[in-house]
C-alpha cells in the first residue's frame, strides 16, 4: 500500500512540475506571428493550450535518387533556452509528454517563409492518447523553424541515413468552450 501511495505521489509531483514548466508559454493567447503564412491560422474557436520549443533532427534516407524524409526526433522544452524537457517528438508525427500522453497529427497546410529551413506547418490532431497536456489537442502549428532540410548532395550508399539538426516552436490548440 505504501509503495503504491509513494508512486502516486511521485507521479502527481511530476505532473505538477511539468504543468508549472509549460504554463508560462501556454498563457500566451496571441499565438505565433505567422507573417505571410496566413494559411497556417487556426479557427477563432481554437485557443492555445500550450507552446513548446523543439531541438532535434530531421532524418532522411537516400533511395538512390533523392533523400526521402523518414521522421523527426526532437526534445520538447518549456523555454527557448532548452530548460525543462516536457516531452519528445517523433514519427507519426507524434508528440509525447513526459507523463505519457500523446497526440498524432496530420499535415493540413505548409508555408516556406525561408527556403533555407524546413516549412512551417499546420496540423490537425488526429489521435489523442492518455491524460495530460495533449488531451483534446485539435491543431498544432510548427513555426520559426531553423535548419532541417534534406542534404543537397547525393548519398554515398543506397539506404544511407542522415540526421539534419533543426529547431522549431510548436503551438498546440484546443477547442474553446
Amino acid at each position: 500500500m505504501f509503495k503504491r501511495t509513494k508512486t502516486m505521489i511521485v507521479m502527481a509531483m511530476t505532473v505538477l512540475v511539468f504543468m508549472v514548466l509549460v504554463t508560462p508559454a501556454a498563457a500566451d493567447p496571441r499565438g505565433p506571428d505567422l507573417g505571410d503564412c496566413l494559411n497556417l491560422e487556426v479557427q477563432r474557436s481554437q485557443k492555445i493550450a500550450f507552446h513548446v520549443y523543439a531541438e532535434g533532427v530531421q532524418i532522411y534516407r537516400w533511395d538512390g535518387t533523392s533523400w526521402i524524409f523518414v521522421a523527426p526526433e526532437a526534445l520538447l522544452f518549456a523555454d527557448a533556452e532548452g530548460h525543462g524537457v516536457v516531452g519528445i517528438h517523433y514519427a507519426g508525427p507524434t508528440w509525447q509528454s513526459v507523463s505519457g500522453g500523446k497526440v498524432v497529427g496530420i499535415v493540413l497546410e505548409r508555408c516556406t517563409p525561408d527556403a533555407a529551413d524546413i516549412p512551417w506547418l499546420l496540423l490537425q490532431g488526429q489521435a489523442n492518447e492518455g491524460p495530460g497536456i495533449f488531451r483534446r489537442v485539435t491543431f498544432i502549428q510548427r513555426v520559426n523553424t531553423v535548419g532541417g532540410l534534406a542534404p543537397s548532395q547525393p548519398g554515398d550508399v543506397l539506404g544511407e541515413e542522415v540526421e539534419v539538426p533543426y529547431t522549431a516552436e510548436y503551438f498546440f490548440y484546443r477547442a474553446h468552450h
